[in-house]
C-alpha cells in the first residue's frame, strides 16, 4: 500500500472521521465503522484532505483532463481543495467547478459556481463517500446539459465495498456500469482494516481481534 494511503487513514483517525464502534446507516444497518467527513473542520485539515486527493487523482486518472466538479454542497470544499493540491503538487492548473442547488438569476448566474464547462471540457467527479449514487445521478444532467462534455470518472474519500440497499453491487460499481464512469477511491475499507489490525496506532491497537471479527461478520452480510 502506498504510504499516502497509510497516512490519510491515520489522518481520518486523527481527525475523527473514521470511528469504529455501533451505528447505524441511513439505510438502517447495524455498522461496526463510520465514515463522516464532516469532521474535516480546519484549513489545515482540508489542505492535507486536499493533497491525499490530489495523489489518488494523478494515481487513478492522470492528469489529463480539465474540470474537477464537486456536486453540491460537500463537493465545493473538496474541488476547490484538490485543485490547490493538484496546482501544488504537479504543477497542473485545473479547472474547479461545482453545481448550486438552485439556479441564481442575478450576478453569477445560472447553476454553476467557478468555472464554466463547455464542448469538449473532460471532468473528473469529486465526493465523500458514495453509498447510493444519489448525487451522481442528480449531477450527470447538469453537465450534460453544458454541452458536448466527457465525464471521465469519480474519485471519493472511502470506498465502503458493500452493497446497495436493492442491489448485489457496490454504489461504485453499480455508477461504473450505469454511466461508464471509471470510478476509483483514496482508499478501500479493505486497505483500512489491512492497515489498521492488531497494529498500534497512538498507543492503542484501532482494530483488535474482536473488532476485526465484527468487520468480516459485516462484510459477510453487506459485502458487495
Amino acid at each position: 500500500m502506498e504510504a499516502y494511503k497509510q497516512e490519510f487513514i491515520e489522518f481520518m483517525i486523527d481527525c475523527n472521521v473514521l470511528k469504529f464502534g455501533d451505528f447505524v446507516t441511513k439505510s438502517g444497518r447495524q455498522t461496526p465503522f463510520f465514515v463522516n467527513t464532516g469532521f474535516y473542520r480546519t484549513g489545515a485539515q482540508l489542505q492535507r484532505l486536499g493533497e491525499y486527493y490530489a495523489r489518488a487523482i494523478h494515481d487513478s486518472f492522470g492528469l489529463d483532463f480539465d474540470v474537477l466538479f464537486g456536486p453540491a454542497y460537500k463537493g465545493i470544499p473538496l474541488t476547490v481543495a484538490a485543485t490547490m493540491a493538484i496546482s501544488g503538487l504537479y504543477g497542473k492548473d485545473i479547472r474547479y467547478c461545482s453545481n448550486r442547488k438552485e439556479v441564481k438569476d442575478h450576478g453569477d448566474k445560472g447553476i454553476l459556481l467557478g468555472s464554466p464547462i463547455s464542448d469538449g471540457d473532460r471532468i473528473v467527479l469529486i465526493e465523500d463517500v458514495t453509498t447510493a449514487g444519489t448525487s451522481i445521478e442528480e449531477t450527470m444532467p447538469i453537465l450534460k446539459a453544458q454541452g458536448d462534455v466527457q465525464p471521465l470518472g469519480l474519485i471519493v474519500s472511502v470506498d465502503r465495498m458493500e452493497k446497495g440497499k436493492d442491489t448485489e453491487k457496490s454504489a461504485l460499481r453499480a455508477i461504473e456500469e450505469k454511466y461508464g464512469l471509471k470510478t476509483a477511491a483514496i482508499v478501500t475499507m479493505e486497505e483500512v482494516v489491512s492497515h489498521l489490525y492488531n497494529r498500534e496506532y497512538k498507543g492503542r491497537v484501532v482494530i483488535d481481534d474482536t473488532l476485526k471479527g465484527r468487520i468480516d461478520d459485516y462484510y459477510k452480510k453487506y459485502g458487495a
